[in-house]
């Protein structure tokens, strides 16, 4: 299974935190055999076992510590991710703002003078031919 390397990030940027601050985890978080691949595909089984769609960040952490203090787990068989999705705020330091607004700008004139240039390089109208008008005599007009 490959787990969204973002989901897999975040629960190990999670886990490295709690280690530094808890040193009973930090013990547990060692343990030979284990490795946050296996942990994500522990997490994900127990979501797709659950049949809920959504789950505070609390409650799949809890599940990562847990994939950590116990010996012997079944993780379950590896299955797609299918579609993870992590809650996360993304910051931006005023450089990178900048440089997103500047990009933003030159894709959006881009976009004006090519359709500018559409525009003006329309093809010809096809000349549309005349209908010619046949007299049919009418039987109706005696």
């Amino acid at each position: 299974m490959k787990t969204t390397d973002h989901f897999k990030n975040t629960i190990k940027s999670y886990l490295d935190q709690r280690a530094k601050e808890d040193a009973l985890f930090t013990v547990t978080y060692a343990k030979e055999g284990k490795n946050i691949d296996d942990c994500c595909t522990y997490i994900l089984n127990q979501v797709q076992t659950s049949g809920c769609n959504g789950f505070t960040d609390d409650e799949i952490y809890g599940m990562a510590v847990h994939y950590y203090d116990e010996d012997k787990i079944e993780i379950g068989s590896k299955i797609d991710p299918g579609r993870v999705v992590v809650n996360h705020v993304v910051k931006l330091t005023d450089q990178e703002k900048e440089e997103a607004r500047k990009k933003a700008v030159e894709r959006f004139q881009d976009h004006i003078i090519a359709d500018m240039r559409k525009s003006l390089i329309k093809p010809d109208k096809p000349v549309k031919k005349k209908k010619e008008i046949v007299n049919q005599p009418s039987l109706f007009d005696l």
